[in-house]
């Protein structure tokens, strides 16, 4: 007898782990922005969560199949809205990533791409039985993710496109990755590497190199690794006794946004920093497990493109404060203050959390 998909199936302690991180992020944010022009903001930001647990709400409720089977529809629409950004995109810092809404909001296509193509990926390699990855089928995935991450890039905006690779990764290697293929790309991305970074403009140079010294240029473009590597030591074990003086201070640009690991390290120390990757690991914990219950190989690859695209944010993010990773400005999920990337997490987590609750489903 078939079991139909119940609300008791939601994965309720996943959602509080994903509660507890926005918590922490909306009281960092306040903490970070208070007394400055951008103060206010952690109520937006409430209001973004709030609107992310609706629409997690509403998607977990509907099929994931129904989605697979709209996925050619969303693919194109979503190739059409990165080019209506270059035609009609509000321009900001030297790029085009948004357009701008009645209201003064600001749309970002990019961040809604990373999800169609999550199940772009798991629709093709599910539809493709084979055990085996052909170069046709290799070809045509990375075709799929390619083409909008080649529109990122003109826009240009490294760091949402650079979020594009880990869901091809995954997808390919799901898929049936052979170890041949991959050296072969490896060998031909090592070649390609140098003709691609003189191909960047001058401050993704600096910004992809700066890391490695941020002290040769502690005041241009290592400035920002070199402020946050500050905040992050003085914080100590519990936090900074002086109550976090380099983002209070404005040293630590803009700290409520790609910073904010940074801001909430230097205030709750080493002990708060370490809490909050816990949380992010329990987070990434469960969707693995969700992946192994899937009732199908489509609910796998889904669940498992969510996770590499979560976990690619926090390792960046958190690598990028520590001086480990070049300065991308990859937000860290559910933390950093900005509309779009709350909402497309929440929605992610939604699909994921509609595999689950059909998992027992037949």
């Amino acid at each position: 007898m078939a079991r139909l998909a119940s609300i008791r199936d939601f994965d309720w302690g996943l959602l509080v782990y994903v509660l507890l991180i926005c918590a922490l992020g909306v009281v960092e944010i306040h903490s970070a922005t208070v007394g400055t022009k951008f103060a206010g903001s952690e109520t937006k930001q409430i209001y973004w969560i709030i609107a992310g647990l609706v629409v997690m709400y509403i998607v977990s409720n509907i099929s994931y199949h129904a989605l697979l089977d709209r996925v050619p529809w969303m693919y194109g629409i979503s190739l059409v809205a990165l080019l209506a950004v270059k035609v009609f995109g509000a321009t900001a810092l030297g790029a085009k990533r948004w357009i701008r809404l009645p209201g003064g909001t600001h749309f970002q296509p990019s961040e809604w791409v990373k999800l169609i193509l999550i199940l772009a990926m798991a629709k093709y390699f599910s539809d493709n039985r084979s055990s085996e990855l052909s170069w046709a089928d290799f070809l045509k995935a990375g075709t799929l993710v390619g083409l909008p991450m080649l529109l990122v890039l003109s826009q240009p905006d490294l760091g949402t496109a650079l979020t594009y690779v880990p869901v091809a990764m995954m997808g390919l290697f799901l898929g049936g990755l052979r170890w041949k293929q991959a050296g072969i790309v490896l060998l031909v991305v090592v070649a390609v590497l140098p003709v691609a970074y003189f191909k960047l403009k001058p401050y993704q140079r600096e910004r992809l190199t700066s890391f490695v010294a941020p002290e040769a240029d502690a005041k241009g473009s290592g400035y920002q690794v070199t402020q946050s590597l500050i905040a992050v030591g003085s914080g100590g074990l519990w936090g900074s006794p002086t109550k976090g003086s380099q983002t209070h201070l404005s040293y630590l640009p803009i700290p409520q946004t790609d910073f904010i690991f940074a801001a909430f390290a230097e205030e709750r120390g080493f002990v708060g920093a370490m809490a909050v990757l816990l949380l992010y690991f329990l987070v990434l914990m469960r969707l693995t497990s969700h992946a192994q219950t899937a009732p199908d190989r489509a609910g796998a690859f889904i669940v498992m493109g969510v996770f590499a695209v979560l976990a690619f944010h926090i390792l960046v993010n958190v690598g990028m404060v520590v001086g480990f990773m070049p300065v991308t400005g990859i937000p860290l999920p559910l933390m950093s203050y900005g509309g779009s990337s709350v909402l497309f997490m929440f929605l992610a987590l939604g699909i994921v959390m509609n595999v689950r609750m059909r998992r027992f489903v037949s």
